[in-house]
């Protein structure tokens, strides 16, 4: 006697799962673009890494004598495995089963590939394509009674968020429950094509009374990347994979590891010619703070969060001499880098990231403050600065400010981490005070200029005077900026400040608790 028998029965449970939805189904997933989850699953992991949990788990039909006659694979895969060598829970919906919903018994494998990754403390790849545990009314006849909403899980999910890095790629049409597991997460992107995210689908609108819209009106992925509910989009899931690698490449397996250093291949002591006449001696005039930025840290490390929303500040991941940092800088191009209400969620965001996987920070300043007028008071601007001004003060990080030009107002004093001696040094070209000269004068001096028979003689004076007192230099006579440096020893000063500031840091779970 031996267990063959129920060898067999295993490796003919294992080929059924395999068959997903059926070939019809697959057929249809393909149809419109998009991979199934063991595919998607084959492309992300490492060749052979993939350890399959619950493979057999679904919905089984047996014949009077016992024998199994029909099986339905739960519509959620999951398991351990590698990606770029280093080891991630890798979960995803599987379209072709009842759409990912709650109706394929999604609810015990979808739980455990969160406290897996929760108790193992190891990053969570999500790969979303439904409703992601979301039931429907189906579930009513089948259950035979009705249910109070409960979020089965959440709270591993929102524990797992202080543990490990976690990414949520959305990879079909996400809902309900999905869209909250899309946004729970330290990053997520979108394929803009084959994607979308809504709270709710384009009947259930239509039966409240909001009209008839499509799932592209309500979710398509410019609409949730403008609005910063999705963090980037990308046109392949090909792509959407190779965002999820990268992004975590930059951080540590979890919060009780420092971010790992790679050999960049990048001189620490480059110094590129291009940043002497980077910033135009116009005021006025923008530059592409984008290419200043990727000039300074190690070539080809930047790896930009949040491009299409809060423009006018542009921040991410990169690394200075190897060591893995996050960066931001204003935007020169998009309000003058002034702070919008949405520029400061988006920093606070990069900071929170920054502090919970200790990621030095490094500031490219040129702000002008904050974004002023009647749509900012209307969006609730200072709110969302002194949440940016909070945060760092909170941070746990070094930080090290590199002034290029302009740093006015509450937002310009970014400049230092509040309470902490940062690390500060500015171009030539730094510009400072409480108010911008152009625009500040008029009020500091409103009484003279009505006075004076030829104000714009006296404006002129006035501005002539003021613009002989604003040389860095006389700051740096004070202290009040520690050194005023040449543009193409940015990067050599700050990769031997990167060095610095790494030995400081200790591993350490957070504090307070990550909000995404």
């Amino acid at each position: 006697m031996t267990w063959q028998p129920e060898l067999d029965e295993l490796r003919r449970r294992e080929r059924l799962a395999e068959q997903l939805g059926g070939a019809d189904k697959v057929d249809r997933q393909h149809h419109f673009g998009k991979l199934t989850v063991r595919e998607r699953v084959e492309q992300v992991a490492d060749d052979g890494s993939f350890w399959e949990l619950g493979k057999t788990a679904g919905v089984a039909r047996y014949d009077e004598h016992g024998n199994l006659i029909e099986f339905t694979p739960s519509n959620f895969v999951f398991g351990i495995a590698e990606l770029d060598g280093r080891p991630v829970v890798l979960s995803g919906d599987d379209f072709t089963v009842r759409g990912g919903s709650n109706d394929a018994s999604i609810s015990a494998k979808r739980e455990a590939s969160e406290a897996i990754a929760a108790e193992m403390r190891l990053p969570h790849v999500r790969l979303l394509d439904g409703m992601s545990g979301g039931g429907s009314v189906k579930t009513i006849e089948q259950a035979g009674r009705t249910y109070i909403p409960v979020l089965p899980g959440w709270h591993v999910v929102v524990d797992h968020l202080n543990i490990a890095p976690s990414v949520s790629l959305v990879l079909g049409s996400v809902a309900g429950f999905g869209a909250a597991r899309a946004v729970a997460s330290h990053y997520s992107v979108m394929v803009r094509d084959t994607s979308q995210m809504m709270i709710a689908g384009p009947a259930l609108v239509e039966q409240a009374g909001l009209g008839t819209v499509s799932k592209e009106e309500l979710g398509h992925a410019d609409i949730h990347t403008a609005n910063g509910a999705i963090d980037d989009a990308v046109d392949s899931e090909a792509e959407a994979f190779e965002r999820a690698a990268h992004f975590l490449s930059y951080l540590p397996t979890s919060v009780d590891e420092l971010p790992p250093v790679e050999q960049w291949g990048d001189d620490p002591g480059r110094r590129d010619p291009g940043l002497a006449d980077i910033v135009p001696r116009n005021p006025r005039q923008s530059y592409d703070m984008r290419a200043l930025m990727s000039a300074v840290v190690d070539e080809g490390s930047f790896f930009e969060i949040g491009r299409s929303w809060g423009t006018s500040v542009i921040g991410g991941l990169a690394r200075l001499d190897g060591v893995p940092v996050a960066v931001y800088g204003e935007n020169p191009m998009m309000y003058g880098g002034g702070w919008t209400a949405d520029s400061c969620r988006k920093l606070t965001r990069l900071i929170d990231i920054a502090s919970l996987f200790k990621l030095p920070m490094v500031h490219f300043e040129d702000c002008p403050g904050f974004l002023i007028g009647k749509q900012s008071e209307q969006d609730a601007t200072v709110r969302y600065g002194t949440e940016v001004l909070v945060a760092l003060r909170e941070s746990p990080v070094p930080y090290c400010t590199v002034v290029i030009r302009k740093a006015f107002g509450i937002a310009g004093a970014a400049n230092r981490k509040p309470g902490a001696e940062s690390m500060r040094m500015a171009w030539p070209s730094g510009d400072w005070g409480s108010l911008p000269l152009e625009g500040g004068l008029e009020v500091a001096y409103k009484a003279e200029l009505a006075a004076s028979d030829a104000p714009d003689e006296l404006k002129a004076e006035i501005t002539e005077r003021l613009n002989r007192l604003r040389s860095p230099h006389r700051s740096a006579e004070f202290y009040e900026i520690e050194q005023v440096i040449d543009p193409l020893d940015t990067r050599p000063m700050l990769c031997d400040w990167v060095r610095l500031a790494r030995r400081t840091l200790t591993p350490s779970p957070p504090s307070w608790g990550y909000r995404p």
